[in-house]
């Protein structure tokens, strides 16, 4: 399941948005006109990340059955040897193969949105004739018998030897999904999550109700109290030039001091410590620094009205 920093990046990410449509969310939008159109910006990237998901394991299943068509091919041709009759073709049994090909509902009616219409078949072919010169690969097919650990490794060895170290591969999801830098990290703990425990992994909830309805209430309140945000931050920028603060490191500020104010399940030492890392991720270098020193002065302003409620129970 996507982590919290996860909606958040795509908080930040829907409400930038609005910024080079033309709405900038600091200078009093009218949320009536501004909240569906960010509503809609903020499905777009969740379900991006669903249909990223499945466009990884599309690739490692496709890479996988290419076996089949190896062995088909080789077979058909006009001078064939002993070793063309004699294609392994164990891997495209594997046992984790079988199970994703039924969670992607391989036979289910044609979409044209479904992200295995991305996958590039000479791609594969490539990926594949790399994959089987592999002496993990040479390894995986000397075991006579099938089992699932041998199954699970040469999954894994595929995904992250195969798919992620090359460059064909990382240009064709650069080039269909906007965020893959973003995701990438996000994508390669679930992808690994779902090989090593795939029985246990909810593949229809990515992304659970409560994470969607945390991103849609986190999006929400940073549009409808940002003003008031900016009010408990103007103060704080009297040695700074509001000009040259990255637009950036506003953004991330009302939405962490949201979740002080909104999100009594959060602890506001975690709040800040995530945004600081967001900013020194996604912003300039100094903005870690500078999103720390804000944001500590204007919880401690909170914290000395008795603005913050807190409760024991985290939201996951």
């Amino acid at each position: 399941m996507i982590s919290r920093r996860n909606i958040r990046v795509k908080v930040m990410q829907t409400l930038y948005s609005l910024e080079l449509y033309g709405n900038p969310i600091q200078d009093g939008i009218v949320v009536d006109n501004v909240l569906p159109a960010a509503k809609k910006i903020l499905q777009q990237h969740l379900d991006q990340t669903s249909r990223l998901f499945k466009f990884l394991l599309y690739n490692l299943v496709e890479i996988s059955r290419y076996a089949k068509t190896d062995a088909r091919q080789r077979s058909s041709k006009y001078l064939v040897t002993a070793e063309d009759l004699n294609v392994n073709t164990r891997i495209a049994e594997n046992l984790l193969v079988v199970r994703m090909t039924e969670d992607l509902q391989y036979g289910q009616k044609p979409d044209p949105r479904n992200p295995v219409n991305l996958v590039d078949i000479e791609l594969i072919k490539k990926l594949y004739h790399k994959l089987v010169q592999s002496p993990e690969y040479l390894s995986y097919i000397s075991h006579a018998d099938f089992d699932e650990k041998e199954d699970r490794k040469i999954s894994l060895y595929i995904f992250h030897e195969v798919m992620l170290k090359d460059a064909g591969f990382i240009q064709l999801a650069e080039d269909n999904f906007i965020h893959w830098a973003d995701d990438s990290e996000m994508m390669d703990m679930l992808v690994s999550n779902y090989l090593n425990k795939p029985p246990s992994f909810n593949f229809s909830q990515l992304i659970s109700t409560e994470k969607s309805a945390y991103a849609f209430e986190l999006l929400q309140a940073s549009i409808d109290k940002c003003d008031y945000c900016i009010e408990l931050i103007r103060p704080r920028l009297q040695n700074w030039d509001p000009d040259r603060i990255a637009s950036i490191d506003m953004l991330l500020m009302i939405m962490a001091i949201c979740e002080f104010l909104y999100f009594p399940t959060i602890p506001s030492k975690v709040t800040i410590n995530e945004y600081i890392d967001l900013a020194k991720t996604y912003s300039t270098p100094q903005s870690g620094q500078f999103v720390n020193g804000i944001l500590d002065n204007v919880l401690k302003d909170l914290n000395a009205k008795q603005k913050i409620r807190k409760t024991d129970r985290i939201k996951k």
